[in-house]
Formats: structure tokens, sequence, C-alpha cells
């Protein structure tokens, strides 16, 4: 039941692009820059369409920059260059031969374009070159046990709605489970406590008022959790 996917990294800044909430006018929140989106975007220009020409690519990069903020796109550049540092580095701590990891390092980052690609038994064994073994069905099947209760631990096949968790309440406060790491002798989880509240928002034009939710976070981090 383990996914292997490409590293497809976002970079979140301050100085990135900007997009208006649903139901709070004039409210806006910045949106992370995926780092390959930025870079297809280029491919995009002089692949697909064909500009090869200086003035013609300038133009493409002006555009981009214009969309997103010059320093942002300086740290798209940066963590991409970083990513296949860290790649590297982590392999060599498995693998000794350097152009195997060269392989796998460029595969990972440039070649399986995003998370949204998985990576099976076959292609990591045979093109990857990974260590891959087959599984008894005893322990396959233990391995799905396993990863049905993490599915119910942290909610995973359940679509997340503010109402549904409201139940009908005007506001409440709950606990989220976001990620679980589990050693043989410590539980522990990455939690967020926040405070969701059902609200109605006038918007010009509209006799109605439209119904919105606000949710804080009160608190938010790694915790040891021994009773899961």
């Amino acid at each position: 039941m383990g996914q292997l996917s490409p590293i497809d990294p976002s970079v979140e800044s301050p100085l990135g692009p900007t997009i208006p909430m649903p139901g709070q006018p004039g409210v806006v929140r910045t949106v992370p820059v995926n780092v390959e989106d930025a870079i297809s975007y280029l491919d995009l220009a002089k692949r697909e369409a064909g500009l090869k020409e200086d003035g013609s690519l300038a133009k493409v990069f002006e555009r981009l920059s214009t969309s997103v903020h010059p320093l942002t796109l300086g740290a798209v550049n940066r963590v991409r260059e970083q990513i296949g540092f860290l790649a590297k580095t982590l392999l060599t701590y498995h693998i000794e031969d350097q152009e195997k990891i060269r392989k796998i390092v460029n595969i990972i980052t440039r070649e399986r374009f995003s998370h949204d690609y998985l990576i099976g038994r076959r292609e990591a064994k045979e093109v990857l070159g990974l260590n891959i073994i087959d599984v008894l069905p005893t322990l396959d099947e233990q391995i799905v046990r396993l990863y049905r209760e993490y599915d119910s631990l942290l909610s995973i096949s359940t679509p997340y709605h503010p109402e549904v968790f409201l139940a009908g309440r005007e506001s409440a406060v709950g606990d989220f489970n976001r990620a679980i790491i589990e050693s043989v002798d410590f539980t522990h989880v990455y939690r967020t406590t926040k405070e969701v509240r059902r609200v109605e928002i006038a918007q010009p034009g509209i006799p109605v008022p439209v119904v919105g939710y606000q949710e804080r976070i009160l608190s938010e981090g790694w915790v040891s959790d021994d009773t899961i």
C-alpha cells in the first residue's frame, strides 16, 4: 500500500499571488506557487509554442514575473535546486553508485510530472532500480489493516466540509490529526486545533446574506499521544 511519487514542492511567500476568499468580499489569501508549474510555463513557451527568439521569450518571462513576484520566482529556482541536493544527499546513505543516484534524482525531480503521478512497484524496480520486494499475502493483509487504521485516524477518505463539522452548531472547536509518526516507544501526531464558525455575509446587490465560514487556528504542532 506504499505510494511513491515525484518530489513536487510549492513555495509559500508573503509576496506570492493572491486570490479572493469565497463569501468574504475584500478578503484575499496568498496561494503557494508550485515549482514545476512555473518551470513548465517556460517550457510550454519554448517547446509547444515554438518560441526561440530572445525577444519572444523575454515577453513570456515578463508576463510570468507580472503575475508572480520576481523574488518568489527566485525562491522557486532556489527550492528546485535544493530538493535535488537533498534527494542526492539522502540517497547517498543507501546507494554508492553516483550515476544511479543522478538518474533517480533526475527522474523524481524533473521527469515524472507531479504528486498525482504514482510510481508503481514495477517502475520503481525496473526504472529507478530500487530494492523492491514482493510481500507475502499475510503481510499484505496486515499492511491493508494498518492503512485502514490510519484512514480512520486521519479521516483520509472523508472529505472535509465546515458544515459537516459544525453539525448544526453555530461554532465549534475541534482537533484535526494531520500526520502520524510511530516508533517502538512513542506515537507523535501533528495536530491542529481550530475554531470553526458559521457567519452570514451581506453582499452588495444581493438581498439575502450569503452563508460563509470562519476558521481560526488555536494551536498546531507535534504532540505525543499514546492513546492512539
